[in-house]
């Protein structure tokens, strides 16, 4: 099997020898099932004309796939890449009876502006700014968290960046973050994450990012990943980020991104859900996401997307806290850096609809495609 699909992925694992299947089976459930139709008469030329024949819309294979650890879930069709959508129009968000900015659009041009001169038109952290060689700190105008900053880029376009410039975000955030701890001794839990062009959910479009460091525990996907591997060592004895990392690599989609590794992941929470694995929030692993995120929106056409970066507590508890906080086990936790698109920018439709928030993620990319292009 030369070029398999996602299609292909019962046979793939069927195929492992015993002891890998073993662990493929204990993180994965994979079920493959058929959804057939019938197009009238009436449809059948628009039917070929957008999704290439009558066949494949008559009798379509999903493939849906479980993490028993975690309960993340993806069902993939890569027909869904086909079905028709609406795209924004030449007048994009003007107002259609007077040409005129809407207040929307005054307000977010504002807002740029303000992202241009970030020294003089943003709010500060009370114990300063951090500037880097690309990028400088904010605070967060509307926080989110106790102590949380925008890490604005010189670069505005969030699509132009370098491996210079994500050593400088990378380097700068973990200053910030030195800076937010001194402040608040007891803020320990970092996130960092990027919302890539407006259709991957920044508010404003010049390019920026954001950090939070927490109090108390850590934020609450990280602590339920950090539990549900803790339980899947005391069950299996055996590490599950590495099982994790092994059982796509079983199948073909394991990746090695510059000094680092990491996978196309199997229960994807949004088309082409990339990890990476590393050790720090250093320039190994600022190196690997900006080789992942070229190929991505180079090779791939992704044009919005999502960035998290999660880690282990960033700083040890203080011995005076009382709390559990020194009872936690992070041991075997890898820094991960997790990527998702979002979609084309063009589209009025959101990529997200209920059957994500509350059933099982729709995928429409096929992570083998994905796979192939990031190698």
């Amino acid at each position: 099997m030369t070029t398999p699909t996602i299609v292909d992925l019962p046979e793939l694992v069927a195929a492992l020898p015993a002891e890998r299947r073993t662990r493929f089976e204990r993180i994965f459930r994979v079920d493959r099932v058929v959804g057939r139709c019938r197009v009238p008469q009436a449809m059948r030329a628009w039917v070929e004309s957008q999704f290439g024949s009558v066949a494949a819309v008559e009798r379509q294979t999903v493939v849906r796939v479980t993490n028993r650890v975690t309960f993340d879930g993806a069902l993939f069709n890569p027909l869904r890449r086909w079905r028709p959508v609406t795209l924004y129009d030449a007048a994009g968000c003007q107002e259609p009876d007077r040409g005129h900015p809407s207040p929307v659009v005054e307000r977010q041009a504002q807002a740029y502006a303000a992202f241009a001169d970030p020294a003089r038109l943003t709010t500060e952290d009370v114990f300063g700014r951090v500037r880097g060689e690309h990028c400088i700190t904010a605070s967060n105008i509307a926080s989110w968290e106790g102590l949380c900053a925008v890490l604005i880029f010189d670069e505005p376009d969030p699509l132009a960046f370098t491996r210079a410039h994500l050593r400088d975000y990378f380097r700068t955030s973990l200053a910030w973050a030195q800076q937010a701890h001194q402040h608040d001794p007891q803020a320990r839990y970092f996130v960092w994450i990027w919302n890539g062009g407006l259709k991957g959910g920044a508010s404003i479009p010049h390019a920026h990012a954001q950090m939070g460091l927490g109090r108390g525990m850590h934020y609450a996907k990280v602590e339920l990943l950090r539990r549900a591997a803790l339980a899947y060592r005391a069950q299996y004895d055996a590490n599950y980020f590495d099982d994790l990392l092994a059982a796509h690599d079983d199948v073909g989609l394991g990746l090695r991104v510059g000094r680092l590794r990491g996978f196309v992941y199997l229960a994807a929470n949004r088309p082409k859900d990339t990890w990476i694995y590393g050790h720090a929030l250093d320039d190994d692993l600022a190196d690997a996401l900006h080789d992942a995120l070229r190929a991505l929106i180079e090779r791939a056409d992704m044009r919005a997307f999502n960035v998290a970066v999660l880690t282990p507590p960033f700083f040890p508890p203080r011995p005076d806290e009382g709390s559990s906080a020194d009872q936690e086990d992070w041991s075997g936790f890898p820094v991960i850096i997790r990527i998702g698109d979002r979609g084309a920018p063009e589209m009025r439709s959101s990529d997200i609809g209920a059957i994500d928030l509350y059933a099982h993620n729709t995928i429409s990319i096929d992570p083998f495609e994905v796979k192939r292009l990031l190698d």
